[in-house]
């Protein structure tokens, strides 16, 4: 851990999970950072969505026994949560600045100073994906990968910018009222899971309702207005040397911009998988869909997980394994094809886009 410097500051508590909560101060304000594992291995930062944090964003992806295996054994995990949305926080002073985008990408880099981490892995869900990437063009020697999930590149569409200005005016006006939180359970997931079997939510749709319910409004409505206003990344997309994954359910609102991401990405050093028949939220929704390609997206960097490929195959047999996938050439697709995978599985879809 790296010494601190004047704008620095930490206030470390114990919390459960085998993990620590640091509450960095630095020059845009105060940030938690939850770390899980053994400081000494290399980094992975992790940044979620709207509203969430990494309890509501990753806990289905890291609580998986083959995700453990992989991202526990090789990393030491950084979960960077949005200022004001770490479990239990109280609402940030009205006197405190407005963050902009940059600054939110600008507090990670400072996060990174503070543990002395020179190098990272990234992995971010939707508005925490395009903060990463903002973080990973703005500094682009301390960014090995990225790994985004339905992530956000342009500027807000005319229906997502009032889509989410209706969501500002029910925060203001009414708090985390019922409807707020249809919108945003729309946002994460699919309708399939939001209506679930015989009409009845899923427990993870229900989990993410009551963490809902902690979030305070005001906090919210800061990183929601930042995301509201950010900038266009797609001319600085083709300069991003880093390798890249992308992950996007074909039900979430953001398909278009995961598309377009791969789209304007070098085909030489990233990879898009669709996910079928799920939402934003894929870390949540359907994990074990992310497995496979995370492990074969390491094993680019000489990482490796000690299970074998054949017990994470049977784990997801009754699940749902990655169902539709698109690959480029960073993830070589006979690696994701049934038969090396000496399994085999329901009928998919496979699109594949390779530099000739």
């Amino acid at each position: 851990m790296g010494d601190s410097s004047d704008s620095v500051s930490i206030d470390v508590e114990m919390i459960p999970l085998g993990g620590k909560e640091y509450v960095v101060e630095t020059s845009k304000g105060s940030i938690s950072v939850f770390v899980c594992g053994d400081q000494e291995k290399p980094a992975l930062i992790t940044y979620p969505d709207v509203s969430l944090n990494y309890m509501s964003c990753f806990q289905g992806l890291f609580f998986c026994p083959d995700a453990a295996s992989l991202l526990l054994h090789n990393f030491c995990i950084y979960h960077i949560d949005a200022p004001g949305h770490e479990l239990g926080a109280a609402a940030i002073s009205s006197d405190a600045p407005l963050l902009n985008i940059d600054d939110l990408a600008d507090q990670v880099v400072e996060v990174l100073d503070f543990f002395g981490l020179k190098e990272v892995l990234c992995l971010g869900v939707t508005a925490g994906a395009y903060i990463l990437t903002l973080f990973a063009m703005k500094y682009k020697d301390r960014v090995l990968g990225l790994i985004l999930v339905s992530p956000l590149c342009r500027k807000p569409s005319w229906t997502e910018w009032l889509y989410n200005k209706l969501m500002l005016n029910l925060l203001y006006f009414y708090g985390m009222c019922g409807l707020l939180k249809e919108c945003l359970l729309q946002r994460y997931f699919s309708k399939e899971i939001r209506s679930g079997m015989h009409g009845a939510e899923s427990d993870i749709v229900q989990s993410c309702r009551r963490l809902l319910d902690e979030r305070q409004s005001s906090n919210v409505m800061r990183f929601l207005q930042a995301i509201n206003e950010r900038h266009d990344l797609t001319d600085g997309l083709k300069k991003l040397k880093c390798k890249t994954l992308i992950f996007v359910g074909e039900r979430s609102p953001f398909h278009s911009e995961a598309l377009h991401l791969s789209a304007k990405m070098d085909k030489r050093s990233s990879s898009l998988v669709e996910v079928e028949a799920c939402g934003s939220l894929v870390t949540e929704e359907d994990p074990y869909a992310m497995l496979i390609p995370i492990e074969f997206f390491l094993m680019g960097f000489g990482y490796h997980r000690q299970p074998t490929l054949t017990s994470l195959l049977s784990s997801t047999q009754g699940s749902n394994p990655a169902r539709h996938l698109s690959s480029h050439s960073s993830i070589a697709p006979e690696l994701l094809s049934p038969e090396s995978l000496g399994v085999k599985l329901k009928p998919i879809k496979t699109r594949i886009a390779l530099e000739v």
